[in-house]
Formats: structure tokens, sequence, C-alpha cells
């Protein structure tokens, strides 16, 4: 028998003698090299897309970061007063979808003054009211959103015109007792939209002046160019949100108007479940950003749970790899991802990502570009 097993039998029963067995087993913890995590408690991270941001258009970010904190403070207001996962989640991305609420001030006679919230319709992010144009001058929004138990309920929409908020879609497929699909798509999805009483808009509603002439410029462009990632000050097509709650729960929600001039009827990574969108309780949450085609061919949200899990990497280490994989094969873009403590992990390789995290411990909206 080796020595040192024998001095480590004389040591551990001087613990058991001398200290007991509770100290014992912490010590044995120590000792042991088993990662003792710890728990941030409920988290929200969200990103507003991925692209290429360049330093003479700061000065226009200041609009796109007061919009990722207002859609921090809507998933933290829940998280904050008990709530679930995924209605921060999807209050956060409503929020990047253009609902975003401002305090307006009203100057009356004799220097009265009122102050009052209202909702007003902000196209700042590639989402529902911000939504890029196709080729053929449309815009078809898509969404998803999941829950990480463990029969991993999910809730899918894309090729929408009408409905919108597409994320709330999403989240009524998840939770509709009597749905037994996770994805629907087209006029049968906005139909069961408008059914279930949700918002539905004339497709007028998305036109932008702002995506327009993107729009325009990308015809204008050589016949292999035309499809196009956002460039500066814009972000690529998605925006998405993490969050756990007090019951460890997680949960993620992912919503696009997708790549500027793609095809008509051209479905990306953001509702394909593993793809743009995941949820773990055991591993992570993981919300995508980024060239969509190599998020499904490399399953990309899906994989950095995966490392997770079977390579035993943390949330930071699995995001980083995977991203810097993602490089390696020509695809652009980043993720948010959130483990179980409330853990963030934000990589990306282009130049820059919309995002940012609060937690409820502290109440501070943390935000970037």
């Amino acid at each position: 028998m080796p020595k040192n097993v024998g001095c480590l039998s004389v040591l551990n029963d001087l613990y058991t003698l001398i200290l007991g067995d509770d100290l014992r087993e912490r010590s044995r913890l120590v000792n042991s090299n088993e990662k003792v995590e710890i728990n941030h408690g409920p988290t929200l991270v969200i990103h507003g897309g991925a692209g290429t941001i360049v330093r003479e258009n700061y000065s226009v970010q200041k609009e796109y970061l007061d919009a990722l904190k207002e859609s921090l403070m809507a998933g933290h207001r829940i998280l904050l007063s008990g709530g679930n996962s995924i209605d921060a989640v999807e209050a956060a991305v409503r929020i990047m979808e253009g609902c975003i609420k401002i305090n307006l001030k009203i100057n009356l006679l004799f220097k009265s003054e009122f102050t009052f919230l209202c909702l007003i319709d902000c196209p700042l992010f590639n989402a529902g009211k911000g939504s890029v144009f196709t080729i053929g001058g449309k815009n078809e929004l898509e969404s998803s959103i999941m829950i990480g138990t463990s029969n991993h309920p999910a809730g899918a929409s894309t090729l929408l015109h009408t409905v919108k908020n597409p994320i709330t879609l999403a989240k009524t497929l998840l939770l509709d007792p009597e749905n037994p699909h996770v994805f629907l798509g087209g006029i049968v999805a906005e139909e069961y939209a408008e059914k279930k009483g949700l918002e539905i808009v004339d497709p007028s509603y998305f036109w932008t002046k702002k995506r327009w002439k993107q729009h325009l410029e990308g015809l204008e462009k050589d016949n292999n160019n035309y499809l196009e990632m956002d460039s500066s000050p814009y972000p690529m097509g998605t925006v998405g949100a993490v969050a756990v709650d007090k019951n460890g729960i997680i949960a993620t929600a992912t919503s696009t108007g997708g790549m500027n001039n793609k095809k008509d009827g051209r479905i990306g990574d953001t509702p394909l479940i593993a793809c743009g969108t995941w949820a773990d309780n055991e591993t992570c949450g993981v919300s995508g950003t980024g060239n969509g085609e190599f998020f499904i061919r490399y399953g990309i949200a899906q994989d950095v749970s995966s490392r997770m899990r079977y390579l035993g990497e943390s949330v930071d280490e699995a995001a980083y790899n995977v991203i810097k994989n993602l490089g390696k094969v020509g695809g652009g873009g980043g993720v948010i991802a959130l483990d179980k403590y409330g853990k963030v992990a934000m990589p990306f390789n282009t130049s820059g990502m919309y995002r940012g995290y609060i937690r409820v411990s502290d109440g501070i909206p943390n935000v970037y570009i």
C-alpha cells in the first residue's frame, strides 16, 4: 500500500476524533478540488445584437444603451417581485421589440407640470418594430422561447407579418395547454395569435425609414453582396434575454427580423430550438446573435450547454470556446449565456455587441457595446 494512503487514513481518523464529522467533511471538500460556486441569485442578461460598431458612431450609441437599460429594468422588476424567469425574459425582449416606456413631461399655463408614463414604438433593434426587410420588401419576423426544466418546454414562430410582439406569441404557444405544437409559422401562426387575443397590426406598422434605406442600399450593391449583415450603428439581426429566477428556473427568449435583404421565406436560427435559443436548468440558458446559417449548422446555443454537461466547462469557458470555434469556420456573432448560479457570459467575435445584465442582489443595470 502506498505510504500516503496510510497517512491520509490517520489524518482522517484524527479529524473525526478531534474536529468531528462535520468539519472533516468540509475539509474533504476543500482538498478534493471540487468547485464551490457562488450563487448570485436571480439574474437577467440581454443582448441587442452583434455586429460592426466603429468609433465614429459612438455618439449615437446612448439611445441603444438607454434602451438596453430599460429592457433590463423591465425584466428586473419581475424578478425583484419574486416573479418567474419566463415572464422576465418576455418583458425584456418586448422592450427591444419596440415597446419602450418613457416619462413625458408637459408644461401647462402658470408653470404647472404634469408627468405621465406612456409607451412609444422604438425601432432601434432588429426585432419587432425595427425589423429589416426581405429582398422582396417585406418584414418577416420570428421568435422563440424556452424553459430549462427537464421536459424542455418551448414555443417558436416564424414568417410573421402582423404580430406586433413575436416573443409574446412564442410564449403563448409554450404555455397554451391546448396547443400540442412547439413551432407555428406564417398565416397559421398569425391566426392563432389573433384567436388568443394578441395585438395584431397592419404590416405597414413595421416600415421604418432607416430599415427601408438599408434595404434599398442593399439592392444597389452587386447581386452577390445584397445579403448583408447590419453595419454600424445598427446591430446584427437579433435580440435576446436569459434569466434565472429565485427557484433556479432558467428561461431564454430570442426575437428577430432576420437578415437584411434575406430571401422571402428564409427562416433563421432564432426560432430553431438549439440553434439560436436554448435553456437547461442543469447547465445554462443561451441566446445567440449573428450569421444564422452558421448558428443552424453548428447548433450553437445547445453546443454551449453540451460543453458544460460533457466537458465540465464553466458557462464562461463554454460560451467563449463555442464563439471562438464559430470564428474559425467563418461565422460571426455572439451569445449571452447564464447558468443556474447567475453567472453571466457574453462573448462575441465581432467588433461589438449590445449587451447587459442585472442582478436582484444589487439592482444595477450594467450595459456595454
